[in-house]
């Protein structure tokens, strides 16, 4: 990346406008967290983009129609999201990354990856990837 997108990169991630949206996406991808968003038909149609797929930790692969069909299963996850970053690829396209721990799934813990897309004012999920991390936070490889 040359030194002046590099400059341009950080003044849009600065931006008023960027800050507002990423506590607007930050409480989006929390409410994913929250059993009563979370198995809400109607609010996880309204957010999931019609595109939408998920690549689970587990490593299954999830599309819209299977995720909003899921019945609800109790759990408790750890908020706020560890880690929590959202970059700004264009105005409308938002990269989210955090780290999740998760009291009733396996593995309980992941690093997460979201795409987020507005539309029409208003932002959409399109993509999802959970990746697994150790429990203890020990990410070295040796």
């Amino acid at each position: 990346m040359t030194e002046r997108a590099s400059r341009r990169r950080s003044r849009q991630n600065l931006s008023p406008m960027n800050v507002r949206d990423s506590e607007r996406l930050r409480r989006l991808e929390e409410s994913l967290w929250r059993g009563d968003t979370r198995f809400d038909r109607d609010y996880m149609e309204a957010i999931l983009a019609p595109d939408f797929v998920e690549f689970g930790s587990s490593g299954r692969v999830w599309t819209r129609a299977e995720v909003v069909a899921v019945e609800p299963v109790e759990f408790e996850a750890e908020l706020p999201l560890a880690g929590f970053s959202a970059n700004f690829l264009t105005d409308d396209l938002v990269l989210v990354t955090y780290r999740s721990r998760v009291d009733a799934w396996s593995p309980p813990a992941a690093n997460r990856s979201s795409l987020w897309r507005r539309v029409d004012d208003r932002w959409q999920l399109v993509f999802h990837q959970g990746t697994p991390r150790p429990a203890d936070g020990d990410l070295s490889s040796g």
